[in-house]
């Protein structure tokens, strides 16, 4: 309600943009894999003139500015030309997307941590340590992997990780219109093939939970909290 110009991502949605004061300046600078994206570098000059020019500036982002969102790059593009600034974290899609799905990210039977991974990655200098991400007793919460799931796929079994590990596909996390698909870790390039973007992937034994802690029904939000009667927060 207070910002003069307010930059978003393409995965803010309709409804949270709505919050945004009327007579403010609202610029679309998101990144899309399958269209036209606005480059880094020019985000970040878009930022530094608004600020320089005594505007209050809002980079709005899906999810948490620190994971996978180009929240350090920006706010150090600023930290250099000694413009102050304040972070509000947010819940991560990994964090958001598994809870509406069911599927915890950790549980004392399944797996004793999670990893994150961005899915960005080239094919010929890939930086992912695959014989460590292949390891048992993990999940693994790939970011924007749908395009590569054929060789995430690939590179996790020839690492060791079994070819019936169940894994998810989990298309627009925490929407109304959330969906969920469960198979294994052979399966993943055709799970993702149609799925919506954007698209979690998700890899470990806790898969196995959704069919019995999915709760979020595919309507509305308010009517699936409607239904609930043990809430956990």
């Amino acid at each position: 309600q207070q910002a003069d110009v307010v930059f978003y991502d393409n995965l803010v949605t309709p409804e949270v943009r709505e919050l945004v004061r009327r007579d403010a300046e609202t610029i679309c600078v998101g990144k899309s894999a399958a269209g036209v994206s606005v480059p880094q570098q020019e985000i970040n000059r878009l930022l530094l003139e608004a600020a320089k020019a005594g505007k209050t500036v809002i980079r709005l982002k899906g999810g948490d500015p620190f994971i996978f969102g180009r929240g350090g790059e920006e706010l150090q593009a600023a930290a250099e030309e000694g413009i102050p600034f304040q972070v509000v974290p947010g819940v991560t899609a990994a964090a958001g997307a598994t809870a509406y799905a069911g599927i915890p990210l950790t549980h004392r039977d399944y797996a004793q941590s999670v990893t994150f991974i961005t899915g960005h990655f080239g094919a010929e200098n890939s930086p992912l340590d695959w014989a460590r991400l292949a390891q048992s007793g993990q999940t693994l919460a790939i970011y924007m992997g749908s395009l590569k799931a054929a060789e995430i796929s690939a590179q996790l079994i020839a690492n060791g990780r079994g070819g019936d590990t169940p894994v998810a596909v989990i298309s627009r996390g925490t929407r109304a219109d959330q969906q969920t698909k469960t198979g294994t870790l052979q399966q993943l390039e055709n799970l993702a093939k149609d799925a919506p973007m954007p698209a979690l992937l998700v890899v470990g034994e806790v898969v196995q939970l959704h069919q019995q802690l999915a709760w979020f029904q595919h309507t509305s939000s308010s009517d699936a909290f409607k239904a609930s009667v043990v809430n956990l927060a």
